[in-house]
């Protein structure tokens, strides 16, 4: 029997995240990518609290013209921009089941470029 493209997701999500934890000193950045959107959270799993989050549908990303690439690299930069202003420059990058690629490696370059290290 043949997994659905949402299974399979979900089982190389959990491979990821049998490695992949947020702790208070460095937290996980978490991808969710829809069809339309793209949306990033910082997490520490230890307390099970999300940090900071940003999207594309934050008023001023959205604002902003361009396609779903340039976009995830504004979320990026959102994100890490919220993640210094809390005092949060190391993270682990959790891409979410999705392939390190387009949109996911867009956002993953624009946190980056903002100054977050992982």
């Amino acid at each position: 029997m043949a997994l659905s493209k949402k299974d399979r997701r979900q089982r190389i999500k959990n491979r990821i995240r049998k490695v992949v934890s947020g702790t208070a000193t460095r937290p996980r950045l978490s991808v969710f990518r829809s069809n339309k959107e793209i949306y990033a959270q910082i997490v520490d799993d230890v307390t099970g609290t999300t940090i900071s989050t940003a999207s594309s549908r934050d008023k001023d990303i959205a604002a902003s013209k361009g396609n779903k690439t340039e976009m995830a690299a504004l979320v990026g930069k959102a994100i890490a921009e919220k993640a210094l202003k809390a005092g949060i420059d190391t993270i682990s990058f959790d891409r979410g089941g999705y392939l390190y690629h387009g949109r996911v490696k867009s956002l993953a370059e624009g946190a980056r470029e903002a100054g977050l290290k992982f």
